[in-house]
């Protein structure tokens, strides 16, 4: 199952909420969206002709991580500027589990390679060198949104939900070809604010360790940023991505984490049971509107969140046109919740729990949020 469920002509939840059809204003998003950087045909990953890191001339290192080192390099075969990706996962990983993690890297950048979206980074071509793995991957400038998750560097809000509802976009688009990104978060958006231009990167990195034990203990993925269901090692379908995403979007807009903790174990029992803070704890000035769009998409069960990016998107666009015609004011100091927010979603603390393991959940249960 790719997303939570179908995409329909009904109004979502915000439409719902205020009584009314909003239409998609066209012009926040005309001309934000960037065109396709390249109108080559979408890579055969599985029939490269020249596939291998002979195809490229590497340059000089541009980036680093846990598990890998990102050079910038030359397509030899088309004379094409990349990044190359390459992926320690022999380091990672044990040597019985490695001819497993190598074959599910392959489906994964194959799966990844088929992707044609504006907002997702494209995925160029893939391989194996040795017991380690690469990615070529389109190179693009800009900066990462870790930037801008600290206080005094926060983005305006308007660009935020603007960037929320593109994001939002490219997951529908990437989830109903049946590819779940897993691991959303600040440092895998990449922002170029000059050109308008933003990318998604790394999708299906996540799921590479999926079932595999590693040397290191290495948690793939950023807990702060899982869903509850992915926590709890469950199956997970498009709406969880939109519950990172939710996760993200309240990063930016407060420079906070919805649930935070010096202690893993804590931080987990957060994240399973504990409703989200309303995002206004931080930031009073935020209309309820986005409250709502954010707390939605923030539910414990899968089922209550939305169904899927677009509608998320089309919430997203309702706040930007009524609520936020203007800037806000900056975030403020931590404040209590407001009790009366909690009344409007209708939550009930005990009802907060996960998904069973079986992926044949029934009928979904009544939106809680419509008036009997």
């Amino acid at each position: 199952m790719a997303s939570g469920g179908k995409t329909g002509k009904a109004g979502s939840f915000w439409q719902r909420l205020i009584g009314r059809s909003v239409e998609r204003d066209e012009a926040l998003t005309a001309g934000a969206s960037p065109a396709a950087s390249d109108t080559a045909p979408p890579p055969d990953l599985a029939n490269t002709a020249t596939s291998g890191l002979r195809d490229f001339d590497i340059g000089v290192e541009i980036g680093r991580g846990a598990m890998a080192i990102v050079y910038k390099a030359t397509q030899r075969s088309t004379g094409r500027q990349v990044a190359i990706k390459r992926l320690a996962l022999s380091r990672e990983f044990s040597a019985e589990d490695l001819v497993d993690v190598r074959e599910r890297f392959m489906r994964e950048a194959r799966a990844a390679g088929a992707l044609e979206h504006p907002d997702i980074l494209q995925v160029v071509d893939a391989g194996q060198d040795g017991n380690d793995a690469w990615l070529a991957l389109e190179y693009v400038l800009g900066r990462d949104l870790s930037l801008f998750t600290k206080a005094g560097q926060l983005l305006p809000v308007r660009e935020v939900v603007q960037l929320g509802a593109r994001l939002a976009r490219a997951l529908d688009y990437a989830h109903s070809r049946g590819v779940i990104h897993r691991d959303i978060k600040p440092a895998n958006v990449m922002l170029d604010r000059i050109n308008g231009k933003l990318k998604l990167m790394d999708f299906g990195i996540a799921r590479v360790g999926d079932g595999s034990r590693t040397r290191t203990g290495l948690v793939l993925g950023t807990p702060s940023f899982m869903s509850p269901e992915q926590l709890a090692g469950l199956t997970v379908d498009g709406r969880s991505d939109l519950y990172s995403l939710a996760v993200l979007l309240y990063q930016l807009l407060t420079g906070q984490l919805p649930h935070q903790s010096e202690s893993m174990a804590r931080l987990m029992q957060l994240i399973a049971t504990e409703p989200a803070p309303d995002v206004r704890t931080y930031r009073r000035s935020l209309p309820e509107s986005l409250a709502l769009v954010l707390a939605v998409a923030l539910e414990k069960r899968p089922e209550l969140r939305y169904p899927n990016g677009e509608q998320m998107a089309r919430d997203l666009e309702a706040v930007l046109v009524m609520d936020l015609q203007a800037e806000p004011a900056g975030a403020e100091s931590v404040t209590p919740q407001d009790p009366a927010f909690a009344q409007t979603l209708r939550l009930d603390a005990g009802e907060a729990g996960q998904n069973p393991a079986s992926a044949d959940l029934g009928p979904a249960p009544p939106d809680p949020r419509q008036a009997p």
